[in-house]
This record gives C-alpha cells, structure tokens and sequence, in this order.
C-alpha cells in the first residue's frame, strides 16, 4: 500500500484539545514539515505564550518554551541572544500579539532581532470564549461586541503586517491563508522563507496566516472556510508586504540595492 500521509517527526502523537475544525491544526502541521524538510528539529526552538497557542509543547516535538501573554517574542529574543547557533520561532494568536504583545512584536521587529514569528489571525479571542479581538473586523460579532464592531466604539482593525513593514529592521513580512489547500501551500511556503530568513541571519521575519474558529465565529468549518476566502480577506489582503531577503550586506539594506 503506497503511503500518502504521514506524521512529521516535529510533531508528536498527542491528542489534539482544539475545538473540532480548528485552524491551528493545519497551521502547527505546515510549521512541523518545514522544520523536517530544513533538518532543523533538533536545533529549533519553539515559543509559545498564553492563548490557544499555549499547549504547543504538547505538540511540537521539539524544544518549547512558555511565556507570559505578549512576551513571546521577548522570550525568543532571550535564547537567539544567548544561544545564536539555535532556530527560534514563536507561535502566536492575535489576541496575544496585537493586544497586550503589541509593544513587543513592534520593538522586536525594530531592532530586526533574527527570530521568525508565526502569527494566527482568527480575528477573535479564542481560549477565553470570543471575546473582541484587535483584528476583529467592522461589524464582526464577538461575545464583547454583540450588535458587531464599530469603529466609534471599538476601532479599527490593526493590520500587523501592513503596520510592521513601515519598520526598517523588518526583513521579510507576508500575509497568507489556509482557506484553501493552494492557500496552505503559498502558507507553507511563506514559512519555510521565513525561516530561511533566519538561517541566514538576515533578520526579523513574520508570516500571518488568516485561520478559523469555527466554535467563537459560531459556524460550521465549510462556512468558516468561506469566511476566510470571502470577508476576511477584505480587511486582511494575502501577500508580500516586505521582502528584503535579497540584500547581502547592511551597507546595500541602506542603499536600496539588491545582493548578488
């Protein structure tokens, strides 16, 4: 019988607890086979803070950290600094990185530490129940927001990527989706860059991957998945916004031009 799947090795054999259609299944999967196919499994280090992502050591198998709401990236930039030959990653929803994590994602990021970030955009806050998310869009329904977000009274939606690419020492920044199985394959491909990135010291790199939540959106996973392609992608355009891989040196960062 010819095997078509098969469990990454940076992934364990845990039992899932997220909710049934959960996108960050599909995400943690793309990140573990990326890992594979680079050989860096045992080198990598992963870091998770709290929110949906906090159980990642239970499924990534490979060297996890915990870390407070928001501080993920100041915990990433800790071990990179002090063990510089290891890969560091973290893991992290927008509830985290868009709210309390704001400061550190933008600071991280300014001072282009050499770490790569996996952020999930699912526009709510998904382990305390659903409650309105920074990325929650205008007239989007939450537990906090039952008549829909307003601009008056709630804001506007913050664009991580487009607000990250204003920063010089951001290398490489895109926004991608698992709406699709082509769209898992552009994600999967935009983390194993982002990754790369780092493997070559050139600095900060963030993928944001759009993702469901079936059970705060209260739909069904083919509805969700919908939702993605069709409404959140409106406020949350999928692309490049910064790709500044192809320079070789600072002096050519400064310059404007593009490594040999």
């Amino acid at each position: 019988m010819k095997t078509i799947y098969k469990r990454p090795l940076s992934l364990t054999s845990n039992t899932t607890i997220f909710c049934p259609g959960c996108g960050h299944g599909i995400v943690q999967r793309v990140v573990a086979e990326v890992i594979d196919e680079l050989g860096i499994r045992e080198k990598t280090v992963g870091v998770a803070p709290v929110g949906c992502s906090v159980l990642s050591y239970d499924y990534f198998n490979l060297d996890c950290s915990e870390s407070a709401h928001g501080r993920a990236p100041a915990v990433a930039t800790g071990i990179k600094r002090s063990l510089p030959g290891r890969i560091v990653f973290t893991y992290q929803g927008d509830g985290d990185l868009a709210a309390i994590g704001t400061a550190e994602i933008v600071h991280a990021a300014a001072r282009s530490e050499n770490i790569t970030v996996v952020f999930v955009n699912n526009a709510v806050y998904g382990m305390t129940k659903g409650q309105l998310a920074p990325t929650s869009l205008i007239g989007q329904k939450t537990t906090t927001t039952k008549r829909g977000r307003t601009a008056e009274a709630n804001g506007y939606p913050i664009r991580v990527c487009e607000l990250l690419a204003a920063l010089e020492g951001s290398i490489y920044l895109e926004r991608t989706t698992i709406g699709s199985v082509p769209e898992i394959i552009r994600t999967k491909r935009a983390i194993k860059k982002a990754f790369t990135c780092q493997m070559e010291g050139k600095g900060f790199s963030l993928v944001e991957v759009l993702a469901n939540c079936p059970t705060n959106w209260k739909m069904t996973v083919p509805e969700s998945f919908r939702w993605i392609n069709e409404v959140m992608t409106v406020t949350f355009p999928p692309g490049v916004y910064k790709d500044k891989t192809a320079f070789d040196t600072e002096s050519e960062k400064k310059e404007g031009t593009p490594g040999k």
